[in-house]
């Protein structure tokens, strides 16, 4: 079905076109509850859903696989809506559609997942329609979008978790996971580099099972796109090894169906299907870039509908006959399909319950019994090892019990330790989906946008990378917290440590940045135990990402009969080692590798008769969890000289020194040297901290 120009559409009765199918209907439907939306709102942007409305409603209600009754089904299809400022798009959909509502438990509560009412609540405080789609606050959005080319990086992670899905769990005559993932992203989406990174993966990897639904409308918020975008995007996909399928019009539903047709026929790479499309069509606005972001305008709104044949002065006006025709079209494909899923599940569940109850697991989030009994614990050595090092044992140890713990390295896993190496890991690539170990090739935001995808669709994703790459991967960390996805983010040669490489290689600011994140469990171990510990701790996550940032160098492995267990991180810091004979007149805290200087200078003071305490705080997000009787027994308020020791920022560190204390940190970048050089340099020697704890006792 073809629209022509608005002029030439036929007569209006009752205010509606005489010749208006329940198709045509329920297209404007979707465009006049968008309009309606934003201008109650006075805020969105409306000029998208009403360019996409035809190519949303012909995906769902002819292809996408999805029970409305069920939304969360495992083998449904998944939407991604990239564009997501175009949220009213997929609320008006997700209205029509009468899904239903599902709690945090993954109970239905009767309800509508989204009611009209929630329609004209849009962009409110605490409503189920903020002003972008967030996952988690409205059932039936896959995925937290807005920042432009995440949701596009996030489809690939749900891509490659389907596919390593169905490797795991499918069996003859058993397909557990065999769905397919659709994006609709725009013009803003392919200016993104993120969303260049991924597709680029996605090619190299022949995710058949992907399908980015680009909707080429020339419109920018500044104007026309070609101030500064004027690439064929479409070569670009070619070149990406994507099948690429050109729709002219927007409008026309059954070229949209045909190309979603090829695409499911497709089976040896991605498809990208490129759809010209006119923004906020059929308004005065059409065409131009004030119909992105703002409100129509009333008048505009009213001249809209007139041209849509709609009744003018209809607010949020739903028809008879919409809701019911869309919501059909869909159940009758989706619900068989779940039904049967369902019972060819309770097959699978007789022939291969180990596996079934793997998958039950995932689904709740929970870990199987025995996950962590290969933890190595490691002897007290003085030499020690890179806490890098004990990471790629703790992996190692712990992936064989957790069959669907899955990531890899930015072209970086020989330094970052993140290789699974045990037999049977593998590689996950084209010719074998089963394997464990991703290769994201220098794609750092890409590895991290994927990574929340796969951990969207029932893996336990983690990424691996240097720790001065966490600027390029920023965004995806920031979202993972946002939708509390427990993705965990390795991150090695944490320092100044780094040495030789110099200043561009060395974080000194990122430890405060992420740890400014909220919801962001940002863990930097003392030595290898703790290392071992951190794992441990990410991986209870179940509704929060993990930072788990370790050294290059090595690290002294600290006697543990001597000081506290390592456990103490659970707790996000603790009292490693105490004043003898009294009360202690200076606390000394440390992380990362620098908690064995921080001990060594606790001793040196012990022996000239200075009572100190060591406190290593791997975990400030962990020590804030913590109720205020604890916090107050590690940091008493009766002393109050206390020393941070950090080779990072200084930033941050006032709130638990205080007003009395003071910090050896960086204030500078860093310097290319050897390590000894630059500690010598910068003020990270024991010597130099015993001298600053002397001074500070003195000041007293």
């Amino acid at each position: 079905m073809s629209d022509s120009d608005v002029s030439e559409r036929p007569g209006h009765r009752d205010g509606l076109r005489e010749d208006g199918s329940l198709a045509r209907l329920t297209i404007d439907t979707v465009r006049t509850l968008a309009m309606d939306a934003v201008q109650k709102a006075n805020s969105g942007h409306p000029g998208t859903p009403m360019a996409l409305a035809p190519v949303g409603y012909t995906l769902w209600s002819q292809f996408l696989r999805t029970d409305p009754a069920v939304p969360d089904w495992p083998n449904r299809d998944r939407f991604v809506l990239s564009v997501g400022h175009a949220s009213m798009l997929l609320y008006a959909l997700l209205h029509l559609a009468k899904v239903r509502e599902i709690d945090s438990d993954g109970k239905p509560t009767g309800k509508a997942a989204v009611s009209l009412d929630d329609i004209k609540d849009f962009r409110q405080l605490d409503s189920k329609t903020p002003g972008h789609p967030e996952y988690r606050m409205t059932t039936g959005v896959e995925t937290t979008t807005g920042p432009l080319g995440q949701g596009c990086g996030n489809s690939v992670g749900m891509a490659i978790a389907e596919r390593h899905l169905a490797a795991h769990f499918n069996r003859d005559g058993f397909p557990v996971f065999d769905h397919d993932i659709y994006v609709l992203c725009g013009d803003g989406d392919m200016m993104e580099g993120v969303s260049g990174e991924a597709a680029s993966l996605a090619g190299h990897l022949k995710l058949s099972n992907l399908c980015w639904i680009y909707d080429s409308n020339t419109i920018s918020i500044e104007g026309h796109t070609d101030l500064a975008f004027i690439e064929d995007t479409g070569k670009r996909f070619e070149a990406y090894g994507w099948n690429v399928i050109h729709v002219d019009d927007a409008n026309d539903c059954g070229a949209v169906a045909r190309a979603l047709e090829t695409f499911r026929a497709t089976d040896d790479r991605p498809t990208f299907i490129v759809v010209h499309s006119i923004i906020g069509w059929g308004s005065p606005r059409a065409n131009s870039e004030k119909a992105h972001g703002e409100p129509l305008g009333e008048d505009n709104v009213r001249a809209t509908k007139k041209a849509y044949g709609w009744p003018e002065d209809a607010q949020f006006l739903v028809p008879d006959g919409v809701a019911d025709h869309f919501h059909d079209a869909i159940a009758a494909r989706g619900e068989p399909l779940r039904q049967e899923w369902e019972a060819m599940f309770e097959r699978y569940r007789a022939a291969h319950p180990d596996l079934a109850a793997e998958l039950d697991r995932a689904r709740k989030d929970e870990l199987p019994g025995g996950w962590d009994a290969d933890v190595p614990v490691f002897p007290a050595d003085a030499k020690g090892i890179a806490s890098r090092e004990a990471n790629g044992k703790t992996l190692n140890a712990i992936a064989p019990h957790l069959p669907l713990l899955m990531g890899g390295a930015a072209d970086l896993s020989p330094s970052t330790k993140t290789n699974l190496t045990f037999d049977g890991a593998g590689s996950f690539e084209a010719n074998d989906y089963g394997g464990r170990n991703m290769h994201f090739g220098v794609r750092e935001h890409a590895m991290g946008a994927i990574a929340n995808g796969m951990a969207l669709s029932y893996l336990r994703s983690y990424t691996g990378t240097f720790l001065v790459f966490a600027d390029y991967m920023r965004a995806p960390i920031r979202l993972a917290a946002i939708m509390e996805l427990p993705v965990i983010f390795v991150f090695t040669h944490d320092s100044i440590g780094v040495g030789e490489d110099g200043p561009t290689h060395q974080p000194i600011e990122h430890l405060a940045t992420l740890r400014a994140i909220p919801g962001l469990d940002t863990i930097r171990p003392g030595d290898a135990n703790e290392a071992a510990e951190a794992w441990k701790v990410a991986l209870t996550h179940t509704h929060e990402p993990s930072v788990l940032i370790f050294s290059r160098q090595a690290i002294p492995t600290l006697d543990r009969s001597k000081y506290a267990p390592a456990s103490g991180l659970a707790r996000g810091a603790y009292i490693l080692a105490d004043a003898e004979g009294g009360h202690p007149e200076i606390i000394l805290i440390g992380t990362g590798s620098e908690v064995p200087m921080v001990v060594a200078a606790h001793e040196r003071l012990t022996a000239s008769g200075i009572r100190s305490r060591v406190v290593s705080m791997p975990s400030w997000y962990l020590f804030e969890k913590q109720d205020r009787a604890y916090r107050d027994s590690v940091f008493p308020r009766s002393v109050p000289a206390r020393l941070a020791v950090e080779q990072g920022g200084e930033l941050g560190w006032d709130r638990y020194v205080g007003l009395d204390g003071r910090t050896i940190t960086m204030s500078t970048f860093g310097a290319s040297a050897p390590l000894a050089k630059l500690q010598d340099k910068y003020g990270f020697t024991v010597e130099n901290i015993v001298a600053v704890a002397e001074q500070m006792l003195e000041k007293k």
